[in-house]
């Protein structure tokens, strides 16, 4: 049975979104690695300024799904529209989808050692050519928005593991994307930084309306999207379908 893979109520109403966020379809979109068949003709929308969570046993797909959307990997047949384009396709090619269009959080932050979570967050920024002073100035913005204020000189190895991930939500929100993808962004901590990683997400998402996929196994994480997809097998299945056969 396939899973109900439409938008469900009003985005704006639910999370504060101004429609600014990015849509997503993707159209029997099948991923193949060898013997295996990570992603299975998954058809899915995500509408402007939505918010959904990816939740599935590991290895059913899901960061293999969003790579997909992330423009990370290519299907190996199907299409992936980012507001009615491929992502390849678009001006500035991936290039430019990965400078103007999306940021990705992960389960590992990725922050380079030798640099202060100020010069990590403003890594993107020096790509896009944004002026060294305007880097500075929304790089400690930022870093104020996810709670690090006064961390801003500190390196990664001097911030706990949950600063650590913050450093990286604000990493990815300095290209001000308009789609978020995030992948375990809580897997790796305990539950009181679990929480504080979980805000700044939630936050960034009602103060800019962008359009977030999130994948977790975080139960806390999963009840504040607007909506859960659940994969199986590289499929997107209806919840009592993964019920029966997680049990």
């Amino acid at each position: 049975m396939d899973a109900q893979t439409e938008p469900q109520g009003d985005p704006a109403a639910a999370g504060g979104a101004s429609h600014t966020g990015a849509e997503v379809v993707l159209e029997r979109v099948r991923r193949v690695r060898g013997a295996v068949i990570a992603v299975a003709d998954v058809t899915m929308r995500v509408e402007r300024g939505e918010s959904v969570v990816l939740t599935g046993p590991s290895g059913s797909g899901k960061s293999t799904l969003l790579g997909l959307i992330g423009g990370l990997a290519k299907p190996d047949s199907g299409r992936v529209l980012i507001d009615g384009k491929v992502p390849g396709d678009r001006k500035g090619g991936l290039a430019g989808y990965h400078r103007d269009t999306v940021g990705f959080v992960f389960q590992l932050h990725h922050l380079l050692p030798m640099l202060t979570a100020q010069a990590n967050v403003e890594v993107p920024m020096v790509a896009a050519g944004v002026p060294r002073s305007e880097r500075r100035r929304r790089a400690e913005e930022l870093l104020d928005e996810v709670g690090l204020t006064g961390r801003t000189d500190h390196l990664p190895g001097q911030l706990s593991g949950g600063e650590r991930q913050r450093v990286a939500v604000a990493r990815a929100l300095s290209n001000d994307p308009r789609l978020l993808l995030a992948d375990e962004p809580t897997g790796a901590l305990d539950t009181a930084n679990s929480e504080r990683t979980r805000d700044p997400l939630g936050e960034a998402r009602r103060k800019r309306g962008m359009t977030v996929i999130v994948v977790t196994h975080d139960p806390r994480v999963a009840e504040r999207a607007d909506r859960q997809l659940h994969m199986l097998d590289g499929r997107l299945v209806t919840a009592p379908e993964m019920s029966e056969a997680l049990s």
